[in-house]
């Protein structure tokens, strides 16, 4: 009995994932312990470990949900006093907004799908061009991005690419629509369909990393592009205007740059980019297309204008920032689901689904976050940083931010550069004209090289562990291999920039 309750215990301790991934999650319980009590500067390195184990689990987000695994890792640093409830706490309560944002904000897009799923289907089924779809999916997404937040946009853009797939996969499965169906079950699929579904994976990997690409270079221009650039205008004293005017000798070079190798990795088909869309794909997506159209009821368009009256409405609310973005994002769920009849709380449940388990992702790497406070990990880089003077300070700080926002929280590494900038200035160190350059550099670092790896920016993360992600084959290596070029170009030429056009 107790072997068979041991075994039972092995079995069930991170469900379906191999047992090398559970491990290696043991070994990490293990030595973290012994490295933090075993030597005077184990906080040090335990922090380090921490936060290196801590981007294992997101790499291996394909192999094991990192909310449980990363859960264990962080719950085991603060019983051995890496950090404390009340660091972790301060750090979440810090990112609430984008908590609110998550959880409201990813359910009202859900309840916008129909619109945005013709929408986007009359986009994708119009332009014929690879490389035009490529650039306008990554415009669009840039220009939603400067007004909008990124995730926002990044949740429409997961919510198209998922309809986009199930259509497919289904007419693959030999399903009809009244029929239930797995999309993430691939024994149905016909043999001579698999071919076909797997190009189409290809294609919406490349549309996903655009896309995703383009949150990143519209996010930077303006104030309200990313949670960071507020805080960053609040220290400047800049309205809308003038963050835009600051920041655009670097933004315009770098937003130029980034559409340039969208185009050439489309066209030579660099890094997993430039997979055409199957012929029997779009075929497929048409007749749903007309399909679709031709069954429309009175009650469907009056539900696609409620939408589009909503989809108005929440542009314009966070265009102006008339409140917080889930604020915004709550009022677009209560007038879709009050005016279009959705009243039941199972079909409400449903629309929370795919943002609370990234919720409670988020947190536990604000408890990451909150031991890289605690123990002073960056602290070491920013008063090299602070040693230097003139254009060598305002460029490594723009490399230096870039560094660790893409191991880390951008919005807590902002957090750290933009308040030391602001102390000196205070205490006369460094002049106004010389505070206006390293706050642009510490927004454009931030937001530039951080694309890097998917744990840079919270857009990037929310598409690797969203439901999309393995049904496409987006894993963790794949993100940093396909965003490569785009890291390169827009790194090295926000750099030439804050040098030289500041």
């Amino acid at each position: 009995m107790p072997q068979t309750l041991a075994s039972a215990l092995l079995r069930n301790f991170l469900g379906n994932a191999p047992s090398w991934y559970k491990a290696a999650i043991v070994a990490f319980l293990v030595l973290n312990p012994l490295v933090f009590f075993a030597d005077p500067r184990g906080p040090v390195v335990a922090g380090w470990l921490l936060l290196l184990e801590f981007i294992f689990t997101l790499v291996m987000a394909l192999k094991c949900y990192p909310l449980q695994p990363g859960g264990l890792l962080v719950i085991e640093a603060v019983l051995i006093g890496l950090s404390t409830p009340q660091s972790v706490y301060a750090e979440t309560v810090n990112a609430f907004p984008v908590i609110l944002l998550l959880i409201f904000m990813v359910a009202g897009i859900y309840f916008m799908k129909e619109l945005l799923l013709y929408a986007f289907t009359k986009i994708l089924l119009s332009v014929r061009s690879q490389l035009a779809l490529a650039l306008s999916i990554c415009t669009m997404t840039a220009l939603l991005s400067a007004f909008l937040d990124a995730l926002t946009v990044v949740a429409v853009v997961i919510t198209v690419g998922t309809g986009f797939y199930q259509v497919f996969h289904r007419f693959a499965s030999g399903k009809g629509y009244e029929i239930e169906h797995d999309i993430g079950v691939d024994e149905d699929v016909h043999e001579l369909h698999r071919c076909d579904l797997d190009d189409f994976r290809g294609f919406l990997r490349g549309l996903m990393m655009h896309a995703s690409v383009g949150t990143a270079l519209g996010g930077v221009m303006t104030q309200v592009g990313e949670p960071q650039n507020l805080l960053i205008a609040a220290h400047a004293g800049w309205d809308f205007a003038e963050f835009f005017r600051e920041v655009a000798p670097v933004s315009i070079p770098v937003l130029i740059a980034g559409l340039a190798t969208c185009a050439l990795v489309e066209k030579f088909r660099w890094c997993g980019f430039g997979t055409p869309l199957p012929a029997s794909v779009r075929v497929v997506l048409e007749e749903h297309h007309r399909k679709q159209a031709a069954q429309l009821t009175s009650r469907d368009r009056a539900i696609m204008i409620v939408q589009a009256i909503a989809a108005v409405l929440l542009v314009l609310a966070l265009a102006f920032h008339v409140a917080e973005v889930g604020l915004i994002g709550l009022l677009i769920i209560i007038l879709t689901t009050a005016f279009n009849g959705i009243t039941d709380e199972h079909r409400l449940g449903k629309a929370f689904e795919a943002a609370l388990p990234f919720t409670a992702l988020l947190v536990v790497f604000f408890a990451v976050v909150a031991v890289l406070h605690d123990q002073h990990l960056f602290e070491p880089l920013i008063g090299y940083v602070l040693q230097h003077e003139g254009k060598v300070q305002v460029a490594l700080f723009y490399l230096a931010n870039g560094a660790l926002s893409s191991i880390s929280d951008n919005v807590f590494v902002a957090t750290i550069y933009i308040t030391e900038v602001k102390a000196a200035l205070l205490e006369g160190a460094i002049n106004q004209e010389q505070f206006n350059a390293l706050a642009v550099a510490v927004n454009t670092g931030t937001n530039i090289p951080s694309v890097a790896t998917p744990n840079g920016q919270a857009a990037f993360l929310f598409l690797l562990t969203s439901a999309l992600a393995p049904l496409i084959r987006l894993s963790y290596g794949r993100m940093i291999w396909m965003a490569l070029p785009y890291t390169l170009s827009m790194t090295l030429t926000g750099l030439w920039a804050v040098v030289y056009l500041l």
